[in-house]
């Protein structure tokens, strides 16, 4: 049973947003790493379990300046859920990708759920998605980016190695 107010977590949660959407600007996934207990836990359904904040920080730092990662340019929530008797936030996240070219938006969602822990700080995240919708969205923008000739050269490379997986049948 949490002793943190359905107002608090919703205080804490709109800083969190705060500090990611000042992150995705600034790509100072330290910051990130921070908002996290040093015992914190951070469960990602396809890649597997990071305990704490060192683990955190390296994960984030490796997932967000690799492709698909690197080309996406905001993290907002469309929604949330404060969830007072377990201390918890659920919502949607977006995770929208730099324009290929042409105005294009390409995005997946996934679902987080944060724990907190007091003081500004989560003791757990999870990242609830389907890796394939993901892909496919990298995929897509590899592809729309390719028409473009704006593919860069992270992107061809993961497209031409992960990303064989999430291609289109032809």
């Amino acid at each position: 049973m949490s002793t943190f107010s359905h107002a608090e977590l919703d205080d804490a949660f709109r800083g969190f947003q705060q500090t990611v959407a000042e992150i995705a600007v600034s790509r100072d996934w330290d910051r990130f790493a921070e908002m996290f207990t040093t015992d914190a836990r951070y469960i990602e359904h396809a890649l597997g379990t990071m305990s704490g904040r060192a683990e955190i920080r390296a994960w984030i730092w490796k997932t967000m300046t690799a492709f698909p990662g690197s080309h996406m340019t905001g993290f907002p929530s469309l929604w949330h859920v404060v969830d007072a008797p377990t201390g918890r936030v659920i919502c949607e996240v977006d995770n929208p990708m730099r324009d290929p070219g042409d105005g294009t938006l390409i995005t997946a969602t996934n679902i987080t759920i944060l724990t907190y822990a007091g003081e500004g700080l989560w003791s757990c995240e999870e990242d609830v998605y389907n890796p394939m919708e993901f892909g496919r969205a990298a995929a897509s923008w590899c592809e729309k980016a390719e028409q473009l000739g704006t593919l860069d050269a992270e992107a061809a490379r993961w497209r031409a190695s992960i990303g064989t997986m999430f291609a289109r049948p032809t």
